[in-house]
């Protein structure tokens, strides 16, 4: 029996192809592919396919990660306009963004959440340019505004929430008039490696050449230049050290993968051929390397910059390419101005596709390292002073000081705040004895605000007194009065048909005050008519006249000075009671003149005397007979005296006359005070607009308004501009009416009251306040407080038929001392604002 043979046994596989040695595969070419095709024969679907799908995983939840990260940057983004200060100094850009290093985040909230980035946006429109920054949300708020506002001093900032879109003025989207708009525009990147600086001062502003071509735009134009900057990490700085080493011609520090690789290979992975041969630099190159060192100096940042020009799709299709060919020129012309930063580096244009949608992203991938140099140049606000088509910035607003108070009893208010908490403030009381000077021209508030103190004063029982030269302020308080200060009030008003009360300034208790401050009114008044014999003739005339008075007697008044003056017999008459010889000597020496020296030496006085009293207002009030109003019961007890003085209706001269003998009486009541204790002394003031008009008496202003503090009469006195003032006047008001509110002023003013309020404002600040904006700088304890801005309070409404009520019960104060039975007013805690008075 045969067996079955068995087959033959298989023959053995062939062994593996043996790898070169280390150093074969290395150094050789051919044994470089022999073993790489060998490691993807073998390895290549066990690991190769794995590691393909986790190297997608990776990418993709890099890219997540990365997409999740810039979404977090941009959330809850931020615009601020800037508004131009009046001058800018070249160096503010480079403390601005010097500031803005502090943003750079350590390293892990920075590789968790990204390094937020800020965008510098010139947008150009044919109505005028505006400068703004993107702030991302991760960018605390004011951070930026702040640090605006300490870089261009003067500067004014507008935060908008959610972020505008640079190609529209008022959205966060673009829109255009059929569909989107269409753009044209690029990027500006370093055209040669980064450590090599642009020119960071170029003679030209390429600002200057953007806001000339925004004045050729068409009216749906737009222009935007757009930087995008972040403070650089010190990976990236590493990266440029090493940049800048190679550039040099230096071997730079080895990676740890080039060190390990040195270790089994027997050739350097230092490239051949970077160490310089020996011999003389040439100066280029010495010039770049100076340069690189320079610009490694200081931080960094990574930036982009981006322009383009666009307007809204025309509806006929037909213009749609002279469109696009317009806005080519218009981004072509963007580029070109930057030109001038051509220095080591300089900038080329790149194609940037889809602008609107890359410019309302403001995503920042890598960007080109510059200096902080480099980046103010990029990014700054125009050094010029006369920029077309840009808005400059208004006044600051600036939140009140400690120690302000906040409206209530004893205090008088002023306003509300503009910035910081939003409440009601004041001068109290006892800090309104210093006196307040306000000045403002027509329209910008200053009626206002004397409006709201004399109601508070009117509320709060306090005698006031208000001279008024123009007739609104008293129309506007008899509109707005209390109902129960009707039985306070006492009114001078040439319009009011009844007989008007009478203020005989020779009504007096001292005959010798009561004839300085006659002739002191007068001699102010007409300075440049009046000379010593006029002030001899009105001084002995109204000396005589009083001198010989009995008690019984009425009061004599300024038509008893002309009687005296013209009539042989009163002048007799009144001569023979004198019994002082040096007055009876002037009374020979003037009987002894003949006519016509007699009329020569009359007629400067009498053409002023006759020219007020041919007025029958000024007669009626002035010279009627004996004072039927007692100034110093309306002090005292809280009395309201209003004096409307219209110039239209009486005259400039009556105006100035009627209003200087009513604070001549108001004065002569404030001295009296001298015989009470001080806290007998009830607080009172006088208002006094136009106060150039009325500050006339004899003796120096300022020895007035230092007494009337200790007499407890404050003085508000409010005029229009500086030139009004007499130059002792304006020293007077400078030094001792303490507390300052000043509305918007000329620029020539501003420079002389801006000592007043600088640090904290300017005299840019007092030029541009807005209306019914004031500068304020008020005696807290004593002290002046900084200076602050604040806004005032609209009048309450007019109540009807107040000043109609209110006219009919002041008319019973034209009896002689009607108001010395003046009933005490019973104060009420306190107006609240908006409400009928």
């Amino acid at each position: 029996m045969t067996l079955p043979l068995s087959p033959p046994p298989p023959p053995p596989a062939p062994p593996p192809p043996a790898l070169p040695a280390p150093g074969g595969w290395l150094i050789g070419p051919a044994g470089v592919g022999h073993a790489l095709a060998h490691l993807l024969a073998v390895w290549g679907l066990p690991v190769g396919l794995p590691l393909a799908v986790l190297t997608l995983a990776a990418a993709l939840v890099r890219r997540r990660f990365w997409a999740g990260r810039d979404a977090g940057l941009v959330a809850d983004a931020r615009t601020v306009e800037i508004l131009m200060p009046p001058e800018v100094s070249p160096d503010a850009a480079a403390a601005f963004w010097g500031q803005m290093s502090g943003l750079l985040r350590p390293f892990w909230p920075r590789l968790l959440h990204g390094q937020p980035h800020l965008g510098f946006e010139i947008v150009a429109r044919r109505a005028g340019t505006a400068f703004r920054l993107w702030v991302p949300g991760a960018v605390p708020p004011g951070l930026v505004e702040r640090a605006v506002q300490a870089a261009w001093p003067g500067a004014r900032t507008t935060t908008r929430r959610p972020a505008l879109h640079p190609l529209h003025p008022t959205d966060s989207t673009p829109r255009g008039a059929v569909g989107g708009p269409l753009a044209e525009g690029g990027v500006l990147r370093l055209a040669r490696t980064d450590v090599l600086p642009l020119h960071a001062t170029p003679p030209g502003d390429p600002v200057r050449a953007l806001l000339g071509a925004a004045g050729e735009l068409d009216d749906d134009e737009t222009a935007v230049v757009q930087v995008l900057a972040r403070p650089v990490t010190g990976r990236r700085l590493a990266q440029a050290r090493r940049a800048a080493a190679r550039h040099r011609g230096q071997a730079p520090h080895a990676q740890p993968w080039a060190r390990l690789l040195d270790l089994i290979s027997p050739h350097s992975t230092t490239p051949s051929g970077t160490a310089r041969r020996p011999g003389p630099t040439p100066p280029e190159e010495s010039a770049e390397s100076r340069a690189i060192a320079q610009k490694a100096l200081g931080p960094r940042f990574e930036v982009r910059v981006a322009y383009t020009a666009a307007r809204p799709t025309p509806a006929d299709p037909a213009q749609t390419t002279r469109t696009w060919a317009a806005l080519r020129g218009r981004a072509h012309a963007l580029a070109t101005a930057y030109a001038v930063y051509a220095g080591h580096n300089h900038l080329r244009r790149l194609k940037l596709p889809d602008p609107p949608r890359l410019l309302g992203e403001r995503r920042l991938r890598r960007g080109d390292l510059v200096s902080i140099d480099e980046l103010a140049a990029l990014a700054h606000l125009p050094v010029d002073t006369a920029v077309p088509g840009l808005a400059r910035a208004g006044a600051a607003a600036v939140a009140p000081p400690a120690g302000i108070p906040d409206a209530g009893p004893g205090v008088k208010t002023l306003g509300r705040t503009e910035a910081g908490r939003r409440r009601d403030i004041g001068i109290d009381v006892p800090a309104a004895r210093h006196h307040l000077h306000i000045l403002g021209a027509t329209g910008s508030g200053k009626s206002t605000l004397l409006a709201n103190m004399i109601l508070d004063d009117a509320t709060a029982g306090r005698g006031v007194v208000v001279i008024d030269p123009k007739g609104d302020l008293v129309g506007d308080l008899l509109d707005r009065l209390p109902a129960e200060s009707a039985d306070r009030l006492v009114l001078l008003d040439p319009d009011d048909a009844a007989p008007p009360p009478v203020l005989n300034i020779l009504d007096g208790r001292d005959p010798g005050l009561a004839t300085d401050q006659l002739v002191g009114i007068f001699r102010r008044i007409w300075a440049d008519s009046w000379g010593p014999r006029t002030d001899d003739l009105l001084r002995s005339t109204c000396l005589t006249l009083l001198s010989g008075r009995r008690a019984s007697q009425p009061a004599p008044t300024l038509v008893d000075v002309v009687d005296v003056l013209v009539d042989p017999r009163a002048r007799r008459a009144a001569a023979a009671r004198v019994s002082d010889p040096i007055l009876a000597g002037f009374w020979t020496w003037y009987a002894e003149l003949s006519d016509g020296a007699r009329a020569a030496a009359t007629g400067p006085l009498m053409n002023k005397l006759r020219a007020l009293l041919l007025r029958g207002f000024a007669r009626d009030c002035l010279a009627s007979g004996p004072s039927t109003i007692d100034v110093s019961a309306i002090l005292d007890r809280g009395g309201i005296l209003l004096v409307r003085v219209p110039k239209g209706a009486i005259g400039e001269d009556g105006a100035q006359i009627i209003g200087s003998i009513v604070l001549a009486k108001v004065w002569q009541a404030a001295l009296r005070r001298a015989a009470l204790p001080p806290a007998r002394r009830r607080d009172c003031a006088a208002y006094l607009d136009e106060c150039q008009n009325f500050l006339t008496l004899p003796g120096a202003i300022e020895d007035m308004l230092a007494e009337a503090r200790g007499y407890r009469l404050s003085m508000v006195l409010a005029h229009q501009h500086l030139r009004q003032l007499p130059g002792d006047l304006a020293d007077a008001l400078s030094t001792n009416a303490r507390s300052k509110v000043f509305f918007a002023v000329s620029p020539r003013d501003a420079a002389e009251l801006a000592r007043h309020v600088t640090p904290v404002l300017s005299h840019h600040d007092l030029a541009r306040l807005p209306a019914f904006t004031a500068a304020t700088r008020l005696i807290v304890n004593g002290e002046d407080s900084a200076a602050f801005t604040l806004r005032t309070r609209p009048l309450p409404a007019a109540v009807p038929g107040r000043a109609a009520v209110l006219r009919a019960a002041a008319r019973r104060h034209t009896t002689p001392t009607a108001t010395a039975g003046l009933h005490e007013p019973r104060p009420r805690p306190g107006r609240p604002e908006g409400s009928p008075a």
